[in-house]
């Protein structure tokens, strides 16, 4: 991964406030599910799931129980690491 890419994930990170609060939160976990961070930030777990699907989609993070319909866990890629690297101090 390019550091031009990386900074082009961050940039699309903190567009948008929930991929804020995501990587806050795994930041602080090792591993996340939507409810949880849901609770934590007092948004919908629908808003965070949407939030969760997106990073996935951008390979920052990785579901660890896919054959599961609820109670996801969640883990960070080798990029969303860099990613969060980039957002700790700044924005984070």
């Amino acid at each position: 991964m390019t550091e031009n890419s990386i900074d082009e994930l961050v940039n699309w990170v903190i567009g948008v406030d929930r991929r804020l609060i995501l990587m806050d939160s795994m930041k602080r976990h090792t591993f996340v599910r939507a409810s949880d961070i849901a609770h934590e930030a007092s948004r919908s777990t629908q808003n965070i799931s949407h939030a969760l699907k997106e990073l996935e989609n951008k390979g920052l993070i990785q579901c660890l129980t896919p054959e599961k319909a609820t109670w996801k866990k969640y883990i960070l890629t080798d990029s969303g690491k860099k990613v969060l690297e980039k957002l700790d101090g700044s924005y984070l």
